[in-house]
């Protein structure tokens, strides 16, 4: 997850990392045993005296063997043979995570940032049979904040493209995700989360990405359970606009974007900065017609200021400045448009070269909206976003794309949804399940109910049009939709589900890092039911007994 956290908290992460150890996996006295037996393997330290979340040292992890009833996805590095082949997986922080850390704590020293590691990948079925073997591609640490945990996220990329045990239909792609889920006690927010996008965003043909919960084991390593997904790309099979060949600097191509308060971080070929119609402000969606309030996007730009800008990611390939102007002015343009249409009650367009925009009294504010951007996805993403009420949700992971390809239909599109383990009542946002939240003002991500963060702020596209009555009228059908369509109660019934099916899964992964029990890392970003789960099962229940709730409410704003 994508976020700033005070120095106290950063200082609770550094010593929690101070407590890693690479370990040594060319021990002579070797162990050999299946995944089921790694839980009787656990490390000594389990007092968290030594900051210590459990499995981080893997000086004495036994070798294992796949487990029946979960698949599981095993990683040889190349290197395999070396004492210090497991530095990749347990020593690496994301670069500018470490530089924000050390910015406040001068004892901080900055680790290795992620690289790629060639391996061979052998795939097993939930009876422990392979299925696919040897594999080749490569595998690191991705991610931004939970690089700095004890069990992090991974990407895998193959060398030749493969399907991923039936996940997006089957569809081969090169780039695949597992993420770890480490301060998910259910490990199911993101599973859970995604299956609702599909179903929600799959009615108008737009793309969210398919999970597995599988075993991960690497160089022969238990490392627990997580949750096997897509990257966010463009292809045919994932997020579908149109691909420039390399060194194409024509402008008629798709691009794919991200909100991101990151931005400043890429190259000045891929980011942008969002003026957002000159930072006017904007009246929260609270159920009581903003009460009074506006929140600008906006800090005032002083380098006291804690707000700052949060601007756009271009995620997808790019060759020329040419190609960069014009999606950062298109993107700019667009935001002008649906800004004057709900604020102003005028209807802007733009010249046939979409470069400049102008007035018009020949359609309607509403018309003017719909020729630039799909309402349609936006609905989506706004439902998708207030049903899991994420902390990211002013931040990043919020993605979008224009296709100005051949058959592209020239509008700014919302898709690709992503990041939901603060959401779902992990973090105190919406923590009974009720409240409006997506379009309203929110705290950043040290905040909470009762305060405590540096700032307020919104989410400028899914707040804009919410005091239009035809753009609440399609949340409303499209939320009728969905509940009509059982796609909520579908969700539910498979966190049930996920609970006992993988109720062994799940125990060897707490066995392994105890996190769980031991979450001093995380701990004080939960709520306060998430903390006191000890258990995946009673973390699960919680989760289904938040979801519920915040069905149950939007149901009561939404349905019809």
């Amino acid at each position: 997850m994508k976020r700033l956290i005070s120095a106290a908290a950063a200082v609770m992460v550094v010593l929690t990392m101070a407590g890693c150890s690479s370990g040594n996996t060319d021990d002579k006295e070797k162990k050999s045993s299946s995944a089921e037996s790694a839980a009787e393997n656990k490390s000594d330290n389990k007092s968290g005296d030594e900051d210590n979340d459990g499995g981080s040292d893997t000086q004495d992890l036994p070798e294992v063997t796949p487990a029946a009833g979960i698949a599981t996805i095993s990683i040889v590095t190349d290197d395999a043979g070396e004492a210090d082949s497991l530095d990749f997986i347990t020593k690496t922080v994301s670069g500018h995570i470490s530089e924000l850390i050390a910015s406040w704590d001068d004892d901080y020293v900055i680790p290795p940032e992620p690289v790629y590691k060639e391996c061979s990948i052998t795939l097993y079925d939930e009876n422990a049979k392979a299925v696919s073997a040897g594999l080749r591609g490569n595998v690191k640490v991705r991610g931004n904040w939970t690089t700095t945990y004890d069990k992090k996220p991974l990407r895998i990329k193959f060398d030749e493209k493969q399907s991923m045990l039936g996940l997006n239909d089957g569809a081969e792609m090169k780039n695949w995700l597992l993420l770890a889920e480490y301060k998910d006690g259910s490990m199911l927010r993101d599973k859970a989360s995604l299956q609702m996008a599909r179903a929600i965003l799959g009615k108008d043909g737009l793309y969210a990405a398919d999970t597995q919960l599988v075993d991960v084991i690497v160089n022969g390593k238990y490392w627990g359970v997580y949750l096997l997904t897509e990257q966010q790309q463009v292809n045919p099979d994932r997020v579908n606009i149109t691909d420039p060949e390399k060194d194409y600097a024509g402008t008629d191509i798709g691009y794919f974007m991200e909100f991101d308060g990151y931005f400043y971080n890429e190259d000045d070929l891929h980011q942008f900065y969002m003026d957002y119609n000159r930072n006017a402000p904007l009246k929260p969606y609270d159920g009581n017609g903003g009460s009074g309030r506006t929140m600008q996007v906006l800090g005032s730009g002083d380098e006291e200021d804690p707000k700052k800008e949060v601007g756009i990611t271009i995620k997808s390939d790019i060759y020329s400045v040419e190609q960069h102007d014009f999606i950062a002015n298109y993107t700019n343009n667009v935001y002008n448009i649906m800004y004057r249409a709900a604020y102003e009650g005028e209807a802007w367009v733009f010249d046939d070269n979409y470069k400049t925009i102008s007035r018009s009294d020949k359609i309607t504010p509403q018309e003017a909206v719909e020729k630039v951007v799909n309402v349609d996805s936006l609905a989506d993403m706004y439902i998708i976003s207030e049903l899991t009420c994420d902390a990211d949700i002013y931040w990043s992971s919020f993605y979008m794309d224009a296709d100005f390809g051949e058959g592209g239909d020239k509008k700014l599109t919302f898709e690709a949804p992503w990041d939901f383990d603060s959401g779902l009542g992990n973090k105190d946002r919406c923590a009974d399940g009720t409240g409006y939240y997506a379009a309203n003002i929110v705290p950043d991500v040290n905040g909470g109910a009762n305060g405590g963060g540096e700032y307020d702020t919104i989410n400028p596209w899914l707040a804009v049009l919410m005091y239009e009555d035809w753009f609440r009228d399609i949340i409303s059908a499209k939320w009728t939709a969905a509940y009509d369509a059982g796609v909520f109660t579908e969700t539910l019934d498979a966190i049930e589900s996920d609970k006992a099916k993988y109720k062994d899964a799940f125990e060897r992964n707490y066995s392994r890092w105890d996190n769980l029990v031991h979450n001093e890392s995380f701990a004080g970003e939960l709520t306060t039911k998430a903390r006191k789960c000890k258990t995946q099962e009673e973390a699960a229940d919680y989760l289904h007994e938040w979801l519920s709730a915040r069905v149950d409410f939007m149901n009561g704003e939404w349905g019809s």
